[in-house]
């Protein structure tokens, strides 16, 4: 299958949500499926309707949390027909209120018609990876 997972940091100089993102894919490749990764902040307007599967994942833009970057909706809106696209969305864990920050993700994702079938509060690199492996796409 194919699977695309995006990713948007609350600033140019995040590296966590990049590498986290990155090991969840790695961990998605290792069950045989093609696996592409989308700064969601760099290739704003790329149309990721032809993906099987899509996996968002984004960090709270302030320490309170609660609030995702507007990067994600406004790429959502310009990403071509994904409702029904089976989904999952994740958080990097930051902040105080991080459950709060995965709900305005889940929100956002499922107001464009998304299938959102996990969501995660994902702590480390090598956690995402354990989740790509035992993910069910």
């Amino acid at each position: 299958m194919k699977v695309c997972v995006l990713y948007a940091s609350a600033s140019r100089e995040s590296e966590k949500i990049k590498a986290i993102a990155k090991s969840l894919a790695e961990g998605v490749s290792s069950q045989g499926h093609q696996v592409d990764i989308i700064d969601m902040n760099l290739d704003m307007g790329k149309k990721v309707s032809f993906y099987d599967y899509l996996i968002f994942g984004t960090e709270a833009n302030t320490f309170w949390g609660g609030k995702i970057p507007t990067t994600v909706s406004q790429f959502l809106r310009s990403a071509g027909e994904v409702s029904g696209i089976r989904c999952m969305g994740f958080v990097s864990k930051g902040g105080l209120r991080s459950m709060k920050t995965l709900q305005a993700l889940m929100k956002t994702m499922e107001h464009e018609g998304l299938f959102l079938k996990k969501s995660e509060i994902v702590t480390k690199p090598d956690y995402a990876r354990a989740i790509g492996k035992h993910l069910q796409i």
